[in-house]
């Protein structure tokens, strides 16, 4: 489980932050809503200890990412939009390499690769190398060395970005068995869609502070509106950067 509470984060004169409170928990996907700069990406900044906060409280399973965060990493899979990919490397040879950062010994490795490659469906590119990958595969590599220490928390940032359809199905299949196994996901995105299919809870930022957290279904019963774009665009006051 993730708590945050009243957290705020200034850069200079910017207030990235101003005020984000919720609670993400195990075995329900949460997502993460917000218009261009409301401050996602520095608040998962700020959960996995990437940077440290000017006020509030985060607890992550009760640990706190600013004191703690090397422990905090051991059990937090963070997707970024920056994959950092090996352009040399086999799929392969990626995994067994962040997976020895882990300190996972070869039996579970092996183990371990063979199961995320068959949750995500990467059985064709698995020993080639990733140069010449299409952005949907590039992210599979990149979610594959995500999930092979089995994180207790799962923190995506716009995950579906540049992916075709059947890249995106695959990784909905894969969220949701994670889920189901207990997993706490967070999902920051812009995709409505995504949100409507896949998600338990929304959070919704704007401005740097939580506009509103609760179910689609609540978010659109507090708007008193029929869909979640349109309840989110009320919600925040603004269209921008909103994707269909």
């Amino acid at each position: 489980m993730i708590e945050v509470d009243d957290v705020r984060k200034k850069f200079d004169t910017v207030q990235a932050l101003g005020g984000v409170s919720f609670t993400a928990r195990d075995g329900r996907i949460t997502a993460l809503l917000g218009p261009n700069g409301a401050g996602k990406t520095t608040l998962l900044r700020l959960l996995v200890g990437l940077l440290q906060r000017d006020h509030g409280s985060i607890a992550i399973d009760g640990l706190d990412p600013a004191r703690e965060p090397i422990r905090i990493r051991d059990n937090i899979g963070f997707l970024t939009d920056q994959f950092g990919l090996y352009e040399r490397m086999s799929t392969r040879e990626h995994l067994v390499y962040f997976a020895q950062l882990h300190g996972m010994d070869a039996a579970a490795i092996a183990r371990r690769t063979d199961e995320v490659v068959a949750l995500l469906g990467m059985e064709d590119i698995i020993d080639r190398r990733v140069r010449g990958f299409s952005q949907g595969q590039r992210v599979k590599v990149a979610l594959a060395r995500t999930l092979l220490h089995r994180p207790r928390h799962l923190l995506l940032d716009e995950p579906t970005r540049g992916l075709d359809v059947m890249s995106t199905r695959a990784l909905r299949r894969a969220l949701a068995t994670l889920r189901e196994e207990g997993c706490c996901i967070i999902l920051a995105t812009h995709v409505m869609q995504e949100v409507t299919h896949l998600c338990d809870d929304v959070i919704v930022i704007a401005k740097g502070i939580t506009v509103a957290h609760g179910s689609p279904r609540q978010l659109c019963e507090r708007t008193g509106l029929a869909n979640l774009e349109d309840a989110f665009v009320s919600l925040v006051g603004t269209d921008e950067g909103l994707v269909a």
